[in-house]
């Protein structure tokens, strides 16, 4: 396993920590089940592909070179209307 994946794994679990996503919610805003996000972030058998890179960087809009320089400056570019209220906590949608 490459150093990159490795990253990646890292970097996307630390955007769901920031957001207070679920995998079952980044499935969801990716057109995956939260099995394949599970096996993705797990790494064994299935790898975060290059589509899924694009799809990972219109979802949480953040360009797909700031997603591989590393955790932290990830999740410095993360918008500010996507991030959870409480860092680590969930977001909750109010619908009226």
């Amino acid at each position: 396993m490459s150093s990159t994946e490795v990253l990646l794994r890292l970097t996307v679990a630390a955007l769901m920590y920031a957001t207070g996503e679920t995998q079952a919610d980044l499935g969801q805003g990716l057109r995956l089940s939260q099995g394949q996000v599970s096996r993705k972030q797990a790494g064994g058998g299935s790898s975060w592909t290059l589509a899924d890179l694009d799809r990972l960087s219109a979802h949480y809009g953040i360009p797909v070179p700031d997603l591989l320089c590393g955790v932290d400056h990830a999740v410095t570019r993360l918008p500010a209307r996507r991030r959870a209220a409480t860092i680590g906590g969930l977001q909750t949608t109010i619908t009226l």
